[in-house]
């Protein structure tokens, strides 16, 4: 089963249509080629497999980053290694 998981944008680069999110406290790259609508750094927004797929409100967003830290603090370490590497 995939997830796609709450993001805050950090930095977006126009030349190649993607930007910089933090994901739980990882940074990572992801494109906008899925994008629809524009966004802005400070936004919230739905990463999946790489892609930015949605924008959502911050409410929904602090409220799905609990969820999913509750999720992490059950996993052992070697789960919770591999689930904030993808």
């Amino acid at each position: 089963m995939c997830l796609s998981i709450p993001s805050q944008v950090v930095s977006i680069d126009k030349t190649k249509n993607s930007a910089v999110v933090d994901t739980l406290g990882v940074s990572r790259e992801a494109s906008l080629d899925l994008m629809g609508e524009s966004i802005a750094v400070g936004d919230f927004v739905l990463l999946h497999v790489g892609y930015i797929i949605n924008k959502i409100d911050e409410e929904d967003a602090l409220a799905s980053i609990e969820i999913f830290k509750e999720l992490i603090l059950q996993m052992d370490e070697e789960e919770r290694a591999e689930a904030l590497r993808d």
